[in-house]
Protein backbone atom coordinates (compact mmCIF):
# COMPACT_ATOMS: atom_id res chain seq x y z
CA UNK A 1 0.00 0.00 0.00
CA UNK A 2 1.89 3.41 -1.00
CA UNK A 3 -0.18 6.25 0.76
CA UNK A 4 2.58 8.90 -0.04
CA UNK A 5 2.78 9.51 3.23
CA UNK A 6 6.00 11.67 3.88
CA UNK A 7 8.74 9.69 6.42
CA UNK A 8 8.12 10.44 10.03
CA UNK A 9 4.33 11.79 9.95
CA UNK A 10 1.27 9.90 11.44
CA UNK A 11 -2.10 10.32 8.73
CA UNK A 12 -5.55 10.80 10.59
CA UNK A 13 -8.27 9.16 9.03
CA UNK A 14 -11.47 10.85 9.92
CA UNK A 15 -15.35 11.11 8.86
CA UNK A 16 -15.29 13.61 6.14
CA UNK A 17 -18.77 15.06 6.86
CA UNK A 18 -19.16 14.94 10.36
CA UNK A 19 -18.83 18.39 11.77
CA UNK A 20 -17.43 16.95 15.01
CA UNK A 21 -14.52 15.03 13.39
CA UNK A 22 -13.90 18.30 11.09
CA UNK A 23 -13.74 20.35 13.83
CA UNK A 24 -10.80 18.36 15.45
CA UNK A 25 -9.03 17.95 12.49
CA UNK A 26 -9.21 21.81 12.47
CA UNK A 27 -8.30 21.80 16.31
CA UNK A 28 -5.00 19.36 15.39
CA UNK A 29 -3.88 21.33 12.69
CA UNK A 30 -3.80 24.32 15.13
CA UNK A 31 -2.05 22.49 18.05
CA UNK A 32 0.45 20.42 15.94
CA UNK A 33 3.27 22.44 16.07
CA UNK A 34 5.92 19.87 14.78
CA UNK A 35 4.00 19.05 12.11
CA UNK A 36 3.66 15.69 12.41
CA UNK A 37 0.54 15.22 11.26
CA UNK A 38 -1.60 14.42 7.50
CA UNK A 39 -4.98 13.93 6.80
CA UNK A 40 -7.62 12.58 4.79
CA UNK A 41 -11.33 11.57 4.80
CA UNK A 42 -12.38 7.77 5.38
CA UNK A 43 -14.10 8.31 2.28
CA UNK A 44 -11.33 9.13 0.08
CA UNK A 45 -9.01 6.84 -1.75
CA UNK A 46 -6.38 6.86 0.80
CA UNK A 47 -9.10 6.01 3.52
CA UNK A 48 -10.53 3.57 1.51
CA UNK A 49 -6.83 1.48 1.51
CA UNK A 50 -6.29 1.83 4.80
CA UNK A 51 -9.54 0.17 5.54
CA UNK A 52 -9.21 -2.23 3.00
CA UNK A 53 -5.62 -3.49 4.17
CA UNK A 54 -6.43 -3.82 8.00
CA UNK A 55 -9.99 -5.01 6.75
CA UNK A 56 -11.64 -2.50 8.84
CA UNK A 57 -15.50 -3.04 9.80
CA UNK A 58 -16.91 0.59 9.01
CA UNK A 59 -20.28 -0.43 10.87
CA UNK A 60 -18.23 -0.99 14.22
CA UNK A 61 -15.39 1.74 13.53
CA UNK A 62 -16.60 5.08 11.65
CA UNK A 63 -14.99 8.08 13.10
CA UNK A 64 -11.06 8.12 14.08
CA UNK A 65 -8.35 6.27 12.45
CA UNK A 66 -4.46 7.00 13.50
CA UNK A 67 -2.26 5.15 11.13
CA UNK A 68 1.74 5.61 10.47
CA UNK A 69 4.27 3.47 9.02
CA UNK A 70 6.25 2.81 12.20
CA UNK A 71 3.37 2.45 14.29
CA UNK A 72 0.95 0.68 11.99
CA UNK A 73 -3.34 1.25 12.86
CA UNK A 74 -4.93 3.00 16.09
CA UNK A 75 -8.29 2.97 16.13
CA UNK A 76 -11.46 4.61 18.73
CA UNK A 77 -10.09 6.17 22.02
CA UNK A 78 -6.37 4.97 21.68
CA UNK A 79 -6.14 6.56 18.59
CA UNK A 80 -7.70 9.58 20.00
CA UNK A 81 -5.20 9.79 23.42
CA UNK A 82 -2.03 9.08 20.54
CA UNK A 83 -3.50 11.91 18.65
CA UNK A 84 -3.52 14.49 21.45
CA UNK A 85 -0.63 13.11 23.29
CA UNK A 86 1.14 14.87 20.64
CA UNK A 87 -0.21 18.49 20.75
CA UNK A 88 1.74 19.50 23.34
CA UNK A 89 1.02 20.82 27.17
CA UNK A 90 -1.65 20.57 28.51
CA UNK A 91 -3.44 18.27 26.31
CA UNK A 92 -0.64 16.07 26.10
CA UNK A 93 -1.73 14.89 29.98
CA UNK A 94 -4.94 13.37 27.47
CA UNK A 95 -2.59 10.62 28.30
CA UNK A 96 -3.74 9.50 32.27
CA UNK A 97 -6.15 7.81 30.33
CA UNK A 98 -4.70 5.27 29.07
CA UNK A 99 -4.57 3.76 32.99
CA UNK A 100 -8.41 2.88 32.02
CA UNK A 101 -8.98 -0.27 30.58
CA UNK A 102 -9.48 -0.15 26.58
CA UNK A 103 -12.98 -1.29 26.31
CA UNK A 104 -14.17 1.56 28.93
CA UNK A 105 -12.38 4.08 27.34
CA UNK A 106 -14.20 2.81 24.00
CA UNK A 107 -17.28 2.47 25.72
CA UNK A 108 -17.15 6.17 26.28
CA UNK A 109 -15.67 6.73 22.63
CA UNK A 110 -18.17 4.99 21.05
CA UNK A 111 -21.45 6.88 22.42
CA UNK A 112 -19.70 9.97 21.39
CA UNK A 113 -19.45 8.61 17.95
CA UNK A 114 -22.91 6.90 18.15
CA UNK A 115 -24.24 10.19 18.92
CA UNK A 116 -22.15 12.95 16.81
CA UNK A 117 -24.43 13.70 13.83
CA UNK A 118 -27.03 14.24 16.52
CA UNK A 119 -25.78 16.39 18.61
CA UNK A 120 -23.09 18.38 16.16
CA UNK A 121 -24.31 17.80 12.69
CA UNK A 122 -23.10 16.22 8.97
CA UNK A 123 -22.23 17.72 5.91
CA UNK A 124 -23.26 16.78 2.45
CA UNK A 125 -19.87 16.55 1.33
CA UNK A 126 -16.35 15.80 2.72
CA UNK A 127 -14.23 19.11 4.02
CA UNK A 128 -12.28 20.82 1.17
CA UNK A 129 -9.11 21.99 3.05
CA UNK A 130 -8.25 25.77 2.04
CA UNK A 131 -4.69 26.11 -0.10
CA UNK A 132 -3.05 27.09 2.83
CA UNK A 133 -4.03 23.43 4.47
CA UNK A 134 -3.71 21.44 0.96
CA UNK A 135 -0.20 20.09 2.01
CA UNK A 136 -1.56 18.70 4.82
CA UNK A 137 -4.27 16.17 3.14
CA UNK A 138 -3.81 13.08 0.97
CA UNK A 139 -6.29 12.44 -1.57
Amino acid sequence: MNLELPKNKQLILFDGVCNLCNSSVIYVIKHDKKDLFRFAPLQSKVGKAVIAKYNIDTSKTDSILLYSEEFGLKIKSSAAIAIVSKLGFPRNLIVIFRILPTFIRNWFYDFIAKNRYKWYGKKDACMIPTPELKNKFLA
